[in-house]
């Protein structure tokens, strides 16, 4: 973890309330795709944790919902202005067990983590499926990024209005080595009864601090309690345990 100051180089909206900022700073503590920061919001107490969407040296995006008070901030920073921020939260997704042929599937505002994933991947001679899941036509973003990274990629909908109908589970391809994922807790359910062999779920979760420290985020699983911001937010298939 390292805390330093980034300066925003961009902030722009991706749909009626997704948004895409960059972000010129120290990302040397940021090693893998999964992992998350915790931003300093001006005029707010707590941090907001956002996931690493893409990471290069010196840069970052982020790519964020605006649900409440913290986001609703982010998304009125200009070219120029700072923030504080904690870096290299999180464990991060497993690359070693992606095997030729893995399989990202994204939910909403879990889709941005994925998207650096699918880069590593593509960059390491993988090919990589992708399947991402909306409400409807009007919430679709990072379509187009997935697809010149030369995944393969499908969109589903919830009302049908644009791709397949249903969700992430209606599109799954036939074939595939390993299974990447992030969304909402039902379909990380869904997830894990429709797919088979090495898997790895990122959890959405309420933090307080980020790394561990408040224990506000525990959870339990096979192997004992873990925290989501310190333990996870990546959980492999065979730890989990779901809560009635």
């Amino acid at each position: 973890m390292k805390q330093g100051i980034f300066t925003v180089l961009q902030n722009r909206p991706l749909t009626a309330d997704v948004w895409e900022m960059r972000l010129g700073g120290d990302t040397d503590a940021i090693t893998a795709p999964g992992q998350f920061v915790n931003i300093t919001v001006p005029g707010l107490f707590l941090r907001r944790p956002i996931s690493v969407c893409d990471c290069e040296e010196g840069e970052l995006t982020l790519v964020y919902k605006v649900v409440g008070k913290g986001t609703d901030a982010l998304s009125r920073l200009t070219e120029g202005e700072e923030l504080d921020l904690l870096t290299g939260l999180g464990n991060g997704y497993d690359l070693m067990a992606a095997g030729e042929n893995p399989l990202l599937l994204g939910g909403g505002v879990g889709v941005p983590p994925l998207y650096w994933l699918a880069k590593k991947l593509t960059n390491a001679g993988k090919q990589v499926s992708v399947v991402l899941g909306f409400n409807r036509r009007e919430e679709v973003f990072c379509e187009e990024a997935f697809r010149a990274l030369g995944a393969k990629v499908a969109v589903t909908t919830v009302d049908g209005s644009y791709g397949t109908r249903g969700f992430v589970t209606d599109a799954l391809p036939r074939d595939y080595t390993s299974v990447y994922t992030c969304g909402p807790l039902p379909m990380l359910k869904a997830v894990y009864k429709a797919t088979r062999g090495p898997a790895f779920f990122s959890f959405e979760e309420r933090m307080g601090c980020g790394f561990g420290a408040c224990m506000g985020c525990t959870q339990r699983t096979k192997e004992g309690y873990k925290r989501i911001c310190k333990d996870g937010p990546v959980l492999r298939r065979e730890e989990i345990l779901w809560e009635d």
